[in-house]
């Protein structure tokens, strides 16, 4: 769709609704008026981008009603995407206006308003409790998911280290030494290989695990 195809649905939907309409009104790609209350001004783009998003946010200088409005998307990818420039509309206070190819039909998927941000505490708590496990700092700001020292990590490296130096050894007494409470969960799930279960609930460590507490503190092997 061309924007000028925008046009024609986007009009008839707010004159359903009261309005009078017009388009290219100075910057604005369609105003419209209702008796009595702030003007609506919808931007038209062939589909979501940062010079729409820009648009969007000057707009904002006339009235607090804006809408960015763009062709109706199908297939994962395109309600992947949508749904992510939803997020970023919603956060700038923008309303977004999907219209449909073939019949233009018009679907408002978010009006313009202050944004609410809707806290959810499983995220939080996981955040916190990273952090509250982390020893140190090992992982700079920005490093990728291959150098990530998690706590995790650390937890299994302090393991390792202990079954390096004392040999098979079973779980509860590898918790007792080294302080990680899931010493021995840590130890049976085995997540990067360096653990042996030798015994029922005994360990010892694997050639990988001998290589990971040879590497150098707080880097991945």
């Amino acid at each position: 769709m061309r924007e000028t195809d925008l046009y024609p649905p986007v009009k008839a939907f707010l004159e359903r609704q009261g309005y009078e309409v017009k388009g290219e009104i100075g910057p604005a790609d369609v105003v419209a008026l209702r008796a009595g209350e702030p003007p609506v001004i919808v931007e038209l783009k062939t589909g979501f981008s940062l010079a729409l998003i820009h648009q969007g946010i000057d707009r904002q200088a006339v009235t607090p009603h804006v809408y960015l409005a763009v062709p109706d998307v199908s297939g994962r990818r395109g309600w992947t995407a949508l749904k992510a420039n939803l997020k970023l509309a919603r956060r700038l206070g923008l309303g977004v206006i999907t219209v449909r190819p073939g019949d233009g039909l018009v679907t408002v998927h978010c009006d313009p308003g202050p944004f609410r941000p809707r806290l959810t505490a499983r995220p939080k708590a996981r955040l916190l409790r990273e952090f509250a496990r982390r020893r140190g700092d090992p992982s700079p700001g920005g490093a990728t998911r291959d150098g990530l020292v998690t706590a995790y990590r650390q937890d299994a490296l302090a393991l390792a280290r202990h079954l390096g130096s004392a040999g098979a050894t079973r779980g509860r007494d590898v918790r007792d030494a080294t302080g990680v409470m899931r010493a021995t969960a840590i130890m049976r799930d085995n997540h990067y290989g360096w653990f042996v279960r030798v015994a029922l609930g005994t360990y010892t460590l694997s050639d990988a695990g001998r290589a990971a507490t040879q590497a150098p503190k707080g880097t991945r092997s």
